[in-house]
């Protein structure tokens, strides 16, 4: 079978792997060995299903892969489709992991005399600009973004801004770096995505792929 042919599944690496290969394995795909090896450089994996190949790539990615049909389904926070907005992707199913909250956050120092109601015009730190933006100017305040793809908690004590955009779990992180939770702007977790093109040209298939993940999220 080509590789053109075959059912691609893109996972995020990380944390949320950890939280999604139990739903992965309980709706019936077992990767090649490989897959585990802590060593392994490899991207892209072989299945029990010799027309299912599993690709392991960086959160923020799986959305591009599975919107432009590279993958066909996919695992990915609704951060991430919340950021890109990508019309090309139909996300049925809410698998209740990688639960955690994206939020506004800023100095402790700070936050004792900040008000944010008054707030007109502000520069935050953020691997989420799409989301910041509208968040903001939902009631008017300009922000302007600095894009980052991590260590944003750094920003504000380097002079970077005054304050962030970023996911909160525990806050652990957050106090570690003298920073407090401001503002909330969404709950955060895992969806399980599908290409809406190949949902139309491989319907059977992909919506008993839907149905096996829906029995697994819901025995979990």
């Amino acid at each position: 079978m080509s590789d053109l042919q075959k059912l691609v599944l893109a996972l995020p690496k990380g944390r949320i792997l950890d939280e999604a290969m139990p739903l992965v394995r309980a709706a019936g795909i077992e990767p090649e060995a490989d897959f585990d090896n802590p060593k392994s450089r490899a991207l892209r994996f072989s299945t029990n299903h010799p027309h299912i190949d599993i690709i392991r790539v960086r959160a923020f990615d799986v959305a591009t892969f599975v919107a432009f049909g590279a993958a066909q389904i996919g695992i990915a926070g609704n951060d991430v489709l919340m950021e890109f907005d990508y019309p090309e992707i139909y996300a049925p199913l809410d698998l209740k992991i990688g639960l955690c909250r994206l939020a506004v956050a800023e100095p402790v120092d700070l936050a004792g005399s900040d008000d944010p109601s008054r707030w007109s015009h502000i520069r935050i730190a953020t691997k989420y600009p799409a989301i910041t933006a509208r968040h903001f100017a939902r009631r008017g305040v300009q922000a302007e973004c600095i894009k980052l793809n991590g260590a944003m908690e750094l920003a504000p004590s380097l002079g970077l801004c005054r304050r962030i955009v970023d996911l909160v779990s525990t806050g652990s992180t957050l106090k570690a770096n003298g920073l407090v939770e401001i503002e909330h702007i969404a709950d955060i977790s895992s969806r399980l995505i599908v290409n809406r093109a190949a949902l139309k040209t491989q319907p059977d298939e992909l919506s008993a792929w839907i149905d096996r993940f829906r029995e697994a999220a819901d025995a979990a």
